[in-house]
């Protein structure tokens, strides 16, 4: 297992964080949907009111040429039956030449210890029903995948029309 240095995302992540969105984008297949950019992810991560946080995983830290070969970003949600509120990850990315090595493991971990830490009532996210590997290694973790529920979406002009049928 390579050394890995888990840390809370900085304003010099963004740029790698940004590179690892389009690279997951393209391993999903969805790569026309990232419109992303540099300034609104820090915005997101630092700005004001940010609606989101960022760990980033580190090989060499404090090196000369350490590099961000992962990140998990997240929010908090809430749940009206538990009354507390959750931790939701958003997206978890290794790059894949550091794949195989635990670092998805680790922050998988770092991440749960967090929602601990914060008292959260409990610890989500989606996957994609195609995205097998995934699925095992989550069930490996311990995680459910709720065969029950669907994800449901409102984007662009549906968005728009939904906002107007008030």
């Amino acid at each position: 297992m390579t050394a890995l240095h888990i840390r809370p995302a900085g304003p010099d992540d963004v740029a790698p964080i940004l590179a690892m969105i389009r690279e997951l984008a393209v391993f999903e297949k969805l790569e026309h949907m990232v419109i992303a950019d540099e300034a609104m992810l820090h915005d997101a991560l630092f700005g004001a009111r940010p609606p989101c946080e960022a760990i980033v995983g580190e090989e060499g830290k404090g090196e000369e040429g350490s590099e961000v070969v992962t990140f998990a970003l997240f929010f908090h949600n809430f749940s009206t039956f538990l009354g507390r509120k959750g931790l939701y990850l958003e997206d978890l990315y290794v790059k894949q030449s550091c794949r195989g090595q635990g670092h998805g493991k680790r922050m998988l971990s770092a991440l749960a210890a967090l929602a601990v830490e914060r008292q959260c009532g409990r610890f989500e996210w989606s996957v994609l029903d195609w995205n097998a590997n995934a699925i095992a290694f989550y069930e490996k973790m311990g995680a459910d995948v709720l065969p029950d529920w669907r994800i449901c979406r409102v984007t662009g002009d549906a968005l728009t029309a939904l906002a107007l049928n008030r």
